[in-house]
């Protein structure tokens, strides 16, 4: 199982998460999806929905 993803929005990077201790951290590539920056997650996919949430202006289900 890999230790890192690129989680990607619409053709748009969104950040990488990184496996770790309790899950998997994401860090944000641009401003836009800064408020997941640190957030743990159980899975890459869970925080590729948080990211696709967020840039659907689903902010209170993103975070």
């Amino acid at each position: 199982m890999p230790d890192s993803y690129i989680i990607e929005v619409n053709s748009q990077t969104a950040g990488i998460v990184v496996r770790g201790h309790g899950g998997y951290c994401f860090f944000a590539s641009s401003q836009q999806f800064s408020r997941l920056e640190g957030q743990l997650f159980r899975n890459a996919r869970e925080a590729e929905r948080a990211a696709r949430k967020l840039m659907n202006g689903d902010v209170k289900e993103a975070a």
